[in-house]
């Protein structure tokens, strides 16, 4: 870390959820002295064939938790993701839990409130969250300090959670096999993730790393642990790409070939709302809005 504060300290106990439509990753992670512990990156089950909403993989964590014997103090977002709905609100509302986000969510919020067209009603100051993060900014989960690390380039609002000797990294780098991750959404920026990913490999080498997706190349099962170490050896992308300008050129090539998420005009629509769905209309049913003709792209280009 560079803010010069005391360096953390610790080993949480840290378990990952597959969540396979999505090929997510949802932690909940502990303090074993206190058994205090934080969900991180929760899924809201959602069909984008029928539109029917489920809460099978919070629930999940849920009984976890209750299973363990812990005590949930957060429920943690590490940016506004574009290919799943975020639980946060659901677990809220269930358990009473703060929740929590970096704060350049507004400025996610004010881009995709254009985006949608929304009305001048909607809110773009972070309030739907507990509490905004910013970067370096410290907090606990029982007596282990988590670090605020601002990682931007796959989202301009994304953060990474520091605790002990445990870094949740989302969408910056994937399994050494899988590489890095897209940065061509609104708002992302290819140079900006490169300069992000340094912070990350600045970290000690033996870090454990947990990221937020496993797309298991090549058939293989899903993993979502590494080292700081051995994604500096063996990251297929950081091997290929040493300097920044190769980083960029890279990414910004692979980019190009990537179809948009099948879930983003969805997704960002209920989380830059906190996880929550839109509000019911005059009949009582919640409806997602789509914006047409309005991201690059088209499933006939490739």
């Amino acid at each position: 870390m560079t803010s010069g504060k005391q360096p953390l300290r610790g080993k949480p106990l840290v378990t990952g959820f597959f969540e396979k439509r999505t090929n997510s990753v949802q932690y909940v992670v502990a303090d074993p002295e206190t058994k205090r512990a934080a969900i991180i990156d929760p899924v809201l089950d959602f069909d984008p064939k029928s539109g029917a909403t489920a809460t099978h993989s919070a629930d999940e964590m849920l009984a976890y938790i209750e299973r363990e014997g812990l005590t949930l103090e957060w429920i943690l977002d590490t940016h506004p993701h574009a290919d799943h709905f975020s639980a946060a609100g659901y677990l809220k509302d269930r358990t009473g839990v703060p929740t929590a986000i970096g704060e350049k969510v507004v400025e996610v919020q004010k881009l995709w409130k254009g985006i949608y067209n929304w009305p001048d009603s909607f809110p773009t100051d972070g309030s739907q969250w507990d509490r905004l993060f910013a970067d370096g900014d410290r907090f606990r989960i029982g007596t282990m300090d988590v670090e605020v690390m601002f990682t931007p380039g796959h989202t301009l609002a994304s953060i990474a959670y520091v605790v002990g000797d445990a870094a949740f990294v989302h969408d910056t780098i994937f399994m050494p096999d899988g590489g890095t991750a897209r940065a061509d959404f609104p708002g992302g920026s290819a140079r900006a993730l490169w300069n992000s990913i340094q912070r990350i490999m600045a970290l000690p080498d033996d870090t454990r790393l947990f990221t937020g997706h496993d797309y298991m190349p090549g058939g293989r099962e899903p993993r979502w642990e590494s080292t700081v170490a051995q994604q500096r050896a063996r990251n297929t992308h950081l091997v290929k790409a040493g300097t920044e300008e190769e980083f960029v050129a890279l990414r910004e090539a692979r980019d190009r070939e990537l179809p948009m998420p099948t879930l983003i005009l969805h997704s960002l629509q209920v989380n830059v709302r906190g996880g929550r769905l839109p509000e019911p209309e005059d009949n009582g049913k919640r409806y997602l809005k789509i914006p047409l003709d309005t991201l690059d792209g088209t499933p006939w280009d490739e």
